[in-house]
């Protein structure tokens, strides 16, 4: 048997529905390559493992879960990296899927390490604390709008695919839950640079109360910032205002 760790923020699906859902969603696309992100007990792991001719691997931080792994599904012996998602470098050469119940105390940036490998990256499906789910799939006006929807929604279509129950869950969490698929924007905004975006966007949320003339002054000329576009707030811009915006930023930002 096994133990939950709090402090890793383990919440293991028990409801073979939804691991059938989320599996499904997986398939609904062909793939080579897979990573499952925190196997945990193995409830998605077993179906996984069944998939013929991809090449497979898990990551997994906790120990005692890779021990039960192994023992119980020897098929993933060699296939698990025991490191935590955060640090390790990308999986596989070349295009690759990633799926995982992802620990909710990490999840924000589980999705910037998966913009980090954004190249790469031709299917994701996760499972989130719904309001993470909620502002990753936000658009443009919504209050909870904000930097994960903008930078996600610059590279990945986001797909808000559905809600779970915390009864599917061992233990149950304190929060609801819901899964969502990216898969590469094709059309996504047009931008001076992704550096530039990322910063862009930033600066300006972390102000959001502020109007963005204020939020992101000191990265434009005093001239630029008397465009009328800078009496709105953050929230109130589509992707492609951002990106049309890079392109007016100052060249060398101290």
């Amino acid at each position: 048997m096994y133990k939950l760790k709090k402090s890793l923020g383990q919440h293991f699906l028990r409801d073979e529905n939804m691991v059938l859902k989320i599996i499904a969603s997986i398939k609904d696309r062909p793939f080579d390559q897979l990573l499952e992100v925190g196997p945990g007990a193995g409830a998605l792991t077993k179906h996984l493992l069944e998939i013929p001719d991809i090449k497979f691997k898990a990551v997994e931080l906790d120990e005692e879960k890779v021990e039960y792994l192994e023992t119980n599904f020897p098929s993933i012996t060699g296939k698990i990296i025991h490191k935590s998602i955060l640090e390790i470098d990308k999986p596989f050469e070349g295009p690759f899927t990633v799926v995982g119940n992802f620990p909710y105390n990490i999840s924000s940036q589980i999705l910037f390490k998966i913009l980090d490998w954004k190249k790469d990256v031709e299917c994701m499906v996760g499972m989130f604390q719904k309001e993470v789910a909620q502002r990753v799939a936000a658009k443009p006006g919504s209050k909870i709008y904000g930097i994960t929807s903008v930078l996600v929604q610059a590279f990945f279509k986001v797909e808000y695919l559905f809600e779970v129950h915390e009864k599917c869950f061992n233990p149950p969490p304190k929060v609801k839950s819901a899964v969502i698929r990216l898969l590469p924007n094709a059309t996504g905004p047009n931008m001076r640079s992704e550096e530039d975006y990322f910063l862009l966007v930033k600066t300006a949320f972390n102000q959001r109360r502020k109007t963005l003339r204020n939020a992101v002054r000191k990265l434009f000329d005093e001239e630029i910032i008397k465009d009328p576009i800078f009496d709105k707030r953050a929230e109130q811009l589509s992707l492609e205002d951002f990106g049309n915006l890079t392109f007016k930023m100052k060249k060398n930002i101290s």
